[in-house]
């Protein structure tokens, strides 16, 4: 008799063995289940070309957008024009503002205007830059947020709506002369003197614009804006440079004459309200993230292969 005890079975054997450590580690994602798993978003064909492909959701349609500002604009220049002819209202304020600057221990304007009157070529430009610049620095804003990054363009056009809206009902419910009105501030009238001007020589008869609409400065207002949403909206690390915008506008806004401190100031806590109400737009992930994760998904894993019956 056969004193050799029988072998396990195999089923034994296999159970009691131990498994390969490459046993434990999953095959490898096909390319197909990793773009299943993270789809890339669909791109907007009418996106600009450099536009990141997770802002074009937001895009509102263009036509909407562009009766949308151009009502925006005529309402709020014919509300301006409903404050005109508010003479003796606009002066007995503009007594008052002079009066709390003082009271405040505010700079005078004329200090900076005197550095302007130093070089009749430095008041020209200043003129020009209060004449030109405001509206087509905004659009231009505008124009570039909606197609680079529509969701910012959402909020700042909220923004900008919103204050200038409440300015309107400043202008409408406070007339002021500005300084360069007002015998007391002893300013000279740049615009009148050195040109250019978007204004008449005789306030009352001024069809085109309302001089009595100088609380707040819109002026100050959205250059303060245009360089807040730039700010937010990009990455470069020179963005703060965009700052200089507002800064020089406070500048030629109160050398030339056309606003005070206080016009500045008030416009400043109306834009902060109004970025109180309507928050930007919060990306998860920055642009370059999102792109190296898009990237990630799209490389393909290369296939482990198998290691069957290793160890055995």
């Amino acid at each position: 008799m056969d004193s050799r005890t029988e072998p396990a079975d195999s089923a034994s054997e296999s159970a009691s063995e131990p498994e390969p450590p490459d046993a434990a580690i999953p095959a490898a994602a096909s390319p197909d289940t990793a773009a299943r798993a993270h789809p890339r978003p669909r791109p907007d064909p009418h996106a600009h070309p450099g536009a990141d492909p997770d802002d074009t959701a937001a895009r509102p349609p263009l036509l909407r957008e562009l009766l949308l500002v151009v009502g925006l604009f005529v309402v709020y220049k014919a509300g301006r024009l409903l404050a005109t002819g508010h003479t003796d209202e606009a002066f007995a304020n503009a007594h008052r503002v002079w009066g709390w600057e003082r009271s405040l221990r505010l700079p005078g304007e004329g200090a900076v205007q005197a550095t302007l009157l130093h070089s009749d070529p430095l008041v020209h430009l200043a003129n020009t830059y209060y004449a030109t610049v405001h509206f087509p620095a905004t659009a231009a804003f505008l124009v570039w947020l909606y197609l680079r990054r529509p969701a910012h363009y959402v909020w700042a056009r909220r923004v900008l709506a919103l204050v200038t809206a409440a300015a309107l009902v400043g202008h409408l419910t406070f007339p002021l002369a500005p300084p360069r009105l007002l015998a007391e501030a002893g300013l000279v009238d740049t615009g009148q003197v050195y040109g250019p001007t978007v204004y008449g020589a005789h306030p009352a008869t001024d069809a085109l614009a309302n001089q009595f609409a100088a609380m707040p400065s819109l002026h100050f207002g959205w250059a303060l804006m245009v360089a807040i949403g730039l700010i937010t909206a990009t990455r470069s690390r020179l963005r703060a440079l965009w700052l200089l915008h507002p800064l020089l506008t406070l500048l030629v806004i109160v050398g030339t004459a056309n606003h005070y401190w206080l016009d500045a100031i008030v416009a400043t806590a109306l834009l902060c309200v109004a970025l109180a109400v309507v928050r930007p737009p919060h990306r998860t992930v920055t642009t370059v993230g999102a792109r190296q994760a898009r990237g990630r998904a799209e490389v393909p894993v290369p296939d482990r292969p198998e290691l069957v019956g290793a160890g055995r």
